[in-house]
This record gives C-alpha cells, sequence and structure tokens, in this order.
C-alpha cells in the first residue's frame, strides 16, 4: 500500500471519527453526578436558611439579626475576605462554563461523555482547571476549542497543558487579567 493511500484512508477516517463526534449528543448525567457538580450552590441553598434557624432558635430573632447584620458588615469592611470568596465564586462559576464550552466545542467521546472536572483552583491571572479525559479525549480537543472555551468562560484567554505526571489530567488556565496574557 502506498503512502499516499494510507494518508487518505486515515484522513478519511478522522472525517468520519469527526462526523460521529458531531452528530453524537451528550448523555444526560445521573444525579449523583448532577449533585456533584451543583454542591456548592445546594450547600448555600441549605446553609444559609439552616444557619439563619439556629441562629434564632439560639438566641432569639433580635440578637440573631444584629449577629447576621455584624458578619455583613465584617464582609463590607474586610477587603481580603471579599477578594477570597470572589475567587472562589468565580471558580464555581468557571467549572460550570468549561462544562459547557466542553459540550458545545464538542469535546466528548463517542459515547457522549464529558470530561471530568477534578478541581478549579483561584490563581493570580484568573482561574486553573483539572480536567480527567476519558478514552477518546484528549490534550489536543482542548487546545482546538480554545477560542470557544474563552468565550464559554468569558476570559481573555485559554492556555491548555498536559499535565506533567498524568498524561489523561489536561490543565486549562483561564486567563481573566489582561497583564498576565502571554
Amino acid at each position: 500500500m502506498t503512502t499516499r493511500r494510507r494518508s487518505r484512508r486515515l484522513g478519511e477516517g478522522r472525517l468520519l471519527a469527526g462526523l460521529e463526534r458531531g452528530l453524537t449528543q451528550i448523555t444526560r448525567p445521573n444525579l449523583i453526578v448532577v449533585i456533584w457538580r451543583w454542591r456548592y450552590e445546594a450547600a448555600l441553598l441549605a446553609g444559609l436558611p439552616a444557619g439563619a434557624f439556629f441562629l434564632i432558635r439560639a438566641d432569639g430573632w433580635r440578637w440573631a439579626l444584629l449577629e447576621i447584620g455584624l458578619l455583613g458588615v465584617n464582609f463590607l469592611m474586610w477587603p481580603e475576605l471579599r477578594r477570597w470568596t470572589t475567587a472562589h465564586a468565580r471558580c464555581v462559576v468557571t467549572a460550570h462554563r468549561l462544562r459547557t464550552g466542553c459540550a458545545q466545542a464538542w469535546i466528548h467521546t463517542r459515547a457522549g461523555k464529558l470530561p471530568i472536572l477534578l478541581w478549579t483552583s483561584p490563581r493570580a491571572f484568573g482561574e486553573r482547571a483539572y480536567l480527567w479525559c476519558r478514552a477518546g479525549n484528549s490534550a489536543e480537543d482542548f487546545e482546538f476549542a480554545r477560542d470557544l472555551l474563552r468565550s464559554a468562560c468569558w476570559a481573555h484567554d485559554v492556555r491548555v497543558a498536559r499535565s506533567g505526571r498524568y498524561s489523561h489530567v489536561v490543565i486549562v488556565d483561564v486567563i481573566r487579567l489582561e497583564r498576565h496574557r502571554e
């Protein structure tokens, strides 16, 4: 077989694989995955009313209202706490936006499974996300979809790298600040 035939066959195979990937729908996550993805929001939704209830029950509604007001003033007066809270809230939003970006950029397996988002952490430039690629995904898929991921994450830029230790882990840096772009 000549190299010309082989390269044409490989090109056709890639084209067919891309067509199949484009026609495959994203599978719906099961209940455990949904709970895991929305764990922070669920904790806030359950934790704030529960905390207010226990404060009112322990101290009475007037003291509880005063304590909640003092917590709010403390939050407003302490800039480091505001920055920490904002940075971690952005991590939660970035995780959701990355999952949406992966679905829209067709970064999924042939079975329709998205990469698993392991961890998102705040950095000086924005956020860093670690994604576990299932069989059928690679860092090149993310590199190819950088523009879509950048727009999905509302970022100035998105950098993609492989983990030095694990080949199936992809590191996505979401650059929020213009001065940190390279």
